[in-house]
């Protein structure tokens, strides 16, 4: 059963049912315009690729990391495949379309074991690829694997010089084709721009795609002057809440959301609400969430309900993973994804693609340290059902 926060600020939120608006049309997606479906809200979590040393998927591992994020309801409303956080762009276009479609499969199982009334969790998966040629073959894959949506961020496509005609063209091209279509959301993200002078989509190119009935919204990592200039761009062709933001920089919803006070309070609102012409973020990408689902699930609720005191409780064990992250060797963010994962028996491997800093020894040692005190954090400032189960396999033990 999925949990929501209560308007109520005296009240035991974690005794209270979640409810959730159901994203798909009447129908299903199967029909020809996507024009009356809504973006999820909520939390999105970029699920960790879980790979050999070898390189190679390790099918049964990604399917527990999956179930591990959504947390039987408690955590994932997106289950978001093939993200950079996955290492995209360090793995072969085979192991992101095989992620994919993983990740599809398993939410599918998840969905159907929920109670009736219950919204099912989504499947997003990533396409991009190094080439146009790949990213549309990833589309189509991505529609037949059972995928509810598809990401693209389109500056990450090498020799890519027209970004709207390809997504108005090219893209749209091949949805029209399929027997089934589906939702396309963008991908902003200044760290994985093919071309460093171009790092995020022009705000005319987002005001453009946002009149194409099958974007329904983008995902940003970015200030947050960025992230107004595309709410007001799209403002003009969609109603509120049909193209949905969602914050990429995840702790940007502390800020964003946090109640101010006073009279420089209500002007540091008003302004807020002008700059982002009324359309606050609906959603927020959480890649640390892999390894703290509920605890970024509970983020997202009291922060939308604008519970000072619940934010800060909450904001003090995320930071306190995020600063363990970071005094590991470097930003080893990915790696210590992993290696939590590890330590809770989830998977069997926290190996990384090449190309993605690895935690090595001592670092890994200092990390395990770390996160044993955060997880103790959160069992100290948290309910009991907002802090993180591990799906443990029984063959599995702690290295």
């Amino acid at each position: 059963m999925r949990r929501s926060y209560h308007a109520s600020r005296g009240a035991d939120s974690a005794s209270l049912p979640r409810g959730r608006a159901p994203l798909r049309p009447a129908g299903g997606n199967s029909v020809r315009s996507l024009e009356t479906l809504r973006p999820r809200p909520g939390l999105s979590v970029p699920v960790v690729t879980v790979l050999d040393a070898g390189g190679r998927l390790l099918e049964a591992d990604q399917r527990r990391v999956v179930r591990h994020v959504v947390q039987d309801g408690f955590g994932a409303d997106i289950v978001f495949a093939a993200g950079t956080t996955g290492e995209w762009h360090r793995v072969s276009n085979a192991v992101r379309q095989q992620v994919v479609r993983v990740c599809a499969e398993e939410v599918a199982k998840g969905n159907a074991r929920l109670a009736p009334g219950v919204p099912p969790v989504e499947a997003w998966a990533g396409i991009t690829a190094h080439t146009p040629e790949d990213t549309l073959d990833n589309l189509r894959f991505a529609a037949e694997a059972g995928a509810d949506a598809a990401v693209l961020a389109p500056l990450s496509v090498r020799g890519l010089r027209d970004p709207v005609r390809f997504v108005a063209r090219d893209v749209a091209d091949v949805l029209d084709a399929l027997p089934r279509r589906i939702p396309v959301y963008l991908y902003d993200n200044a760290d994985i721009a093919a071309d460093p002078r171009v790092p995020h989509i022009r705000t005319r190119d987002v005001k453009a795609l946002s009149r194409l009935d099958f974007v329904r919204g983008i995902k940003v990592t970015a200030p947050r002057k960025v992230m107004g200039n595309y709410t007001r761009a799209a403002a003009g062709f969609r109603e509120r809440g049909e193209f949905g933001i969602y914050v990429g920089d995840a702790f940007q919803i502390f800020d964003l959301f946090r109640p101010r006070r006073g009279l420089a309070g209500a002007i540091a609102e008003h302004w807020q609400r002008r700059r982002l012409r009324g359309g606050l973020p609906i959603g927020v990408v959480a890649g640390p969430a892999n390894a703290l689902p509920r605890e970024w699930a509970r983020a997202w609720q009291v922060c939308r309900a604008g519970d000072a005191e619940r934010m800060e409780r909450v904001r003090r064990v995320l930071e306190a993973f995020r600063d363990g992250t970071r005094a590991a060797g470097g930003k080893r963010a990915v790696a210590c994804m992993k290696r939590a994962l590890l330590r809770d028996g989830v998977i069997s491997s926290d190996a990384v693609a090449e190309g993605t800093p690895a935690l090595a020894r001592p670092d890994a040692e200092r990390f395990d340290e770390v996160y044993e005190r955060v997880r103790a954090l959160a069992r100290e400032l948290l309910e009991p059902p907002w802090v993180t189960r591990a799906d443990r396999a029984p063959e599995r033990a702690a290295p």
